[in-house]
């Protein structure tokens, strides 16, 4: 199969900005719309409208993707565990049918669940982020997480069995991705808030994009498809091969940066380096320039 082709810089910016109608409202919209099983009818782009499908005996998509990811659901024969994990860890706040209601009824009080798919539910929990160390935090820290992959990929499970939907797990395969791409991709789609090296910066309302030091592939992957947080979700904006390309800068590039100039300083930026530079060089100079009129 064909790679597709990259799309052009003023073209990406028109969708990523106002998307298929240039609105606000219509913007605003998008974002509080319920998720539904196809988020897109764009082939590629994170759905079963795939180059690949694969149905169990049943009919039901146990798989699908390209050669830049394959998307896979968490096994059906986990949902019992799934189910009995959910209620320990979970169900105190979004209740005993994952359906954001608590045990005393407070109805909209925590997020609901059903519906979101797979690769939403596996990222928050293996991501560390859920369960959550303090529910009334405006946002979850990423931490260790509680459950083992297993553990996540079985709650996942049972979610999605209470309402089937997409995405499912994802896993690049990143060897045929091209990292010029990504960081263009990148600069133009992400960086606005997790800055160019990736480092995460302060937004509004004592929110935050976080890093992306040492975070997984597949990780990358879910939260691109499922927008987690304040995060919008790229589907019908970006195929699964752009996916691919973002993933392999930043899992190179910005999580082992080469740094051919000299040393990186912690990717400070050109001002801050730049000033570091200039302190040294000068400082140098001066400790020169003085032992030489020493000498004198």
């Amino acid at each position: 199969m064909k790679r597709r082709s990259r799309v052009p810089f003023f073209a990406l910016a028109a969708l990523v900005v106002a998307g298929p109608v240039v609105s606000l409202a219509s913007v605003a919209a998008a974002a509080t719309t319920t998720q539904t099983p196809f988020q897109t009818g764009r082939a590629n782009a994170g759905t079963p409208n795939s180059t690949i499908v694969h149905r169990n005996a049943a009919g039901q998509v146990v798989s699908y993707g390209n050669s830049a990811i394959t998307y896979t659901a968490p096994p059906s024969a986990l949902a019992t565990l799934g189910q009995s994990l959910f209620l320990e860890n979970c169900a105190s706040c979004h209740g005993t049918a994952a359906n954001g209601v608590p045990a005393n009824g407070t109805s909209g009080a925590y997020p609901n669940l059903v519906g979101l798919g797979p690769a939403t539910i596996d990222f928050w929990i293996e991501s560390g982020r859920m369960p959550a160390a303090d529910p009334r935090a405006v946002q979850a820290n990423r931490r260790t997480p509680r459950l083992s992959h297993q553990q996540a990929l079985a709650v996942a499970a049972w979610v999605n069995s209470l309402s089937p939907s997409y995405p499912d797990i994802p896993s690049p395969n990143l060897s045929s991705a091209n990292v010029s791409d990504g960081a263009a991709l990148f600069a133009l789609n992400c960086a606005a808030c997790h800055t160019i090296e990736g480092d995460g910066d302060a937004l509004a309302a004592g929110t935050f994009a976080p890093s992306l030091r040492n975070i997984p592939a597949y990780q990358v992957v879910e939260a691109i498809r499922t927008g987690p947080g304040n995060m919008p979700r790229f589907t019908g904006n970006l195929s699964d091969f752009q996916v691919a390309d973002i993933v392999k800068y930043v899992t190179t590039e910005i999580q082992h940066p080469q740094n051919p100039g000299g040393f990186g300083l912690g990717g400070l930026g050109p001002v801050a380096e730049g000033f570091v530079g200039l302190l040294l060089g000068v400082g140098l100079l001066a400790l020169v320039g003085f032992w030489v009129g020493e000498r004198q």
